[in-house]
């Protein structure tokens, strides 16, 4: 370890970090939520091998970082390996939409692309549980982490509405897709204004980032796209005020519907 190194702390309760080779296999093998795993870029061996394997098919990140950053998490013998316990149970994409279903409901999914500000992350909770979203979707890559502070914005929307963390975006919608679910995603190019759209079949609804806006691989795949007028103005909403006026319009666009 450098010694001019100044260890920082974390933030992190000491409750939700799990350290060791063996404790952390046996927590993911368990079923256990995990935010995020952190690995010394030098680590090998077997066993970091089965972490790698695990955190793939489970769409857990993973982060190759030097040891001063592991040591901020614990003095104790990490093995090279630190994760993060989740503050929410991930549901399995495939299971909501069969259950949302089974109740008789035409579903309304949200899938967030490249939303990495836990605050708008938060606010958008907020905003899909209040006009009837049934399941937030979010890649396990460049996506925003679900921290107290994103808990505390969404006014517990988080812990309440099902959270789905899926390996890609484009992997959520071939599912969609493939379950007879639209894809209607918002863009400043879109030539159909948001008050002219059809929100009563079963959609998802993509938000993009607020500096890139919904990817362009996102926005080819998509079977519907519109845009929310504004003044000539100006041409940039936050990407929360923006999803709070697609889910407000898109409520009452289905309590019209059914």
């Amino acid at each position: 370890m450098n010694p001019h190194y100044k260890k920082k702390s974390t933030s992190i309760a000491k409750n939700r970090i799990i350290f060791g080779r063996k404790p952390l296999i046996e927590a993911l093998q368990s079923g256990t939520d995990i935010e995020k795993i952190f690995i010394l870029n030098t680590a090998t061996g077997e066993e970091i091998q089965q972490i790698r394997s695990l955190a793939k098919v489970l769409n857990i990140t993973i982060s190759y970082v030097p040891i001063e950053k592991l040591h901020r998490f614990t003095n104790s013998n990490h093995q090279g390996v630190v994760a993060i316990a989740g503050l929410i149970t991930y549901q399995p994409l495939q299971e909501i939409i069969s259950q949302i279903v089974d109740q008789g409901k035409s579903p309304l999914l949200l899938l967030l692309d490249g939303i990495t500000d836990t605050r708008n992350l938060g606010a958008i909770a907020r905003s899909a549980q209040c006009f009837g979203v049934d399941a937030i979707i979010i890649p396990s890559n460049n996506s925003a982490p679900i921290t107290e502070d994103a808990i505390k914005t969404s006014a517990g929307a988080l812990e309440l509405l099902p959270i789905c963390r899926v390996g890609s975006i484009e992997e959520a919608i071939q599912t969609l897709q493939l379950n007879g679910v639209l894809i209607y995603a918002s863009s400043l190019k879109a030539s159909t204004p948001l008050e002219d759209v059809d929100f009563s079949s079963p959609i998802a609804i993509v938000m993009g980032a607020e500096d890139k806006g919904v990817s362009n691989i996102i926005l080819q795949k998509a079977d519907v796209l519109f845009n929310i007028p504004m003044t000539d103005q100006f041409d940039s909403l936050n990407v929360a005020v923006a999803s709070g006026i697609t889910l407000y319009e898109a409520y009452k666009n289905r309590q019209h519907s059914f």
